[in-house]
């Protein structure tokens, strides 16, 4: 039966083109605008470490106060070295780690290649683990070259192919900025969006991955500075050691706690680490801390792009639009075969069977709208960079999912609409139409 209902649908739209035409430019256009601002939504909102998220913790300590007339209530979303060091060395945590941007020149062993840059971290060990970065070759160091200021490095498949020929490298040396860095292992491609754990630099979201890593204590023993932000709320002393030991704020830490009561032990030590610091005259206001999981801090941080939440919002709205546009159509264009109704139904038609007719007849206008508004999203997502920040922009793509969902949207949005129309069809009074016929 539903092959019949099909062919009397194609029938039916062949009848009058223009109508059906209408119909499917309203269902198009209005899918393709909820589709393209989905696909920016859902690359900006989602969830980077989906299975280490609840456990993941942004620390934060108020070490600016109200200096400098600064009003806001909010520590600074980094850290300072001093209370870095300070967090690291009590380790209250199963794991912890603080890093920070750098960019270094990688001087290839072969004398006719020419020395390239490279951006990546300096951190610690417990980098790797805590924010699940795969590995092609080797692993993360050992702690034990934190504690020993070791040369070593992990470099990224890119670095490793550029260098190495994508051969597997671990063991091996190379040459950063003349000092020489054993790699203790190889990473596949990794670059969570949004960038959870650098948002004080990326605002969430950078376009290329991670290229290279080096133990953060080599770096600050080598005065490699930050390839990031540095916000200082007073004169700082001259120096590395003047700025290191100031109160500019330029790290991000995070820690790693198992559950919400190791949580919230954690956040009583941080009150009473910027309790003592107030005692011993550091502070001048009382202790200000948080501690952040995952989503609460994109959340905090405001990662997700105002715009792209309203312009989401906006088209839903002009979806509704289209639809309501939908059911007018509709409704004409079942009404004027009143007739052809009644005498079906005269004939032993059931309303169930005009339901099913109709309906059918919608989801053929709800699969033919989808595919133009398959082809209008991805003009659409090709187009964003114009509304949205580029480095946001390049992260919508057209997936195997957003093909899926929007020909489903299509289609069932389509046939909610035809309710209402194919109900008043399906009402019509066979003795009537014969009547006035």
């Amino acid at each position: 039966m539903l092959a019949y209902y099909l062919r009397l649908g194609v029938r039916s739209l062949r009848r009058n083109p223009m109508l059906t035409l209408l119909m499917v430019l309203a269902v198009g256009f209005g899918v393709a605008a909820s589709m393209t601002t989905y696909a920016v939504f859902r690359a900006v909102s989602g969830n980077p470490i989906p299975d280490k998220s609840a456990k993941l913790f942004k620390p934060q300590i108020d070490n600016w106060g109200h200096a400098n007339g600064r009003t806001s209530d909010d520590p600074p979303n980094a850290m300072d070295y001093t209370d870095a060091m300070a967090l690291m060395k009590t380790s209250k945590a199963s794991m912890q780690t603080v890093s920070y941007p750098v960019g270094l020149s990688v001087i290839p062993a072969d004398p006719k290649a020419k020395p390239f840059d490279v951006t990546g971290y300096a951190t610690y060990a417990d980098f790797f683990p805590m924010f699940e970065v795969p590995f092609e070759f080797g692993g993360a160091w050992p702690a034990s070259d934190d504690a020993q200021h070791a040369p070593v490095a992990v470099i990224s498949e890119k670095v490793n192919q550029r260098l190495f020929g994508g051969a597997n490298s671990v063991g091996r040396s190379i040459d950063i900025e003349g000092h020489r860095y054993r790699i203790a292992g190889v990473t596949r491609t990794w670059n969570p969006q949004p960038r959870f754990f650098d948002v004080n630099n990326t605002g969430g979201f950078a376009p290329d991955p991670p290229e290279i890593w080096i133990p953060f204590t080599r770096a600050v023993d080598l005065q490699i500075p930050t390839w990031g932000n540095n916000n200082c709320n007073v004169n700082v002393s001259p120096g590395w050691k003047g700025w290191l030991y100031s109160e500019c704020v330029w790290l991000s830490y995070w820690v790693e706690l198992p559950d919400a009561a190791a949580a919230a032990r954690y956040k009583n030590y941080l009150h009473a680490y910027a309790a003592q610091q107030q005692q011993a005259g550091r502070f001048d206001w009382p202790p200000n801390v948080r501690l952040h999981n995952v989503t609460e801090w994109l959340a905090d941080q405001h990662v997700v792009p105002q715009e792209s939440q309203v312009s989401l919002f906006v088209a839903l709205g002009f979806l509704v639009v289209c639809l309501v546009n939908t059911i007018g159509l509709l409704l004409a264009k079942f009404m004027r075969r009143a007739p052809e109704i009644g005498v079906r139904r005269a004939l032993g038609a059931s309303r169930g069977e005009v339901y099913r007719q109709f309906l059918a007849e919608a989801a053929m206008v709800g699969v033919a709208g989808g595919v133009l508004g398959l082809l209008l999203t991805a003009c659409g997502v090709l187009g964003i960079g114009m509304v949205f920040d580029p480095d946001i922009a390049r992260l919508a793509r057209v997936d195997v999912t957003l093909v899926v969902l929007t020909l489903l949207v299509a289609v069932f949005a389509t046939v909610i609409a035809a309710f209402y129309p194919t109900w008043r069809a399906a009402r019509v009074q066979p003795a009537w139409q014969l009547k006035s016929n």
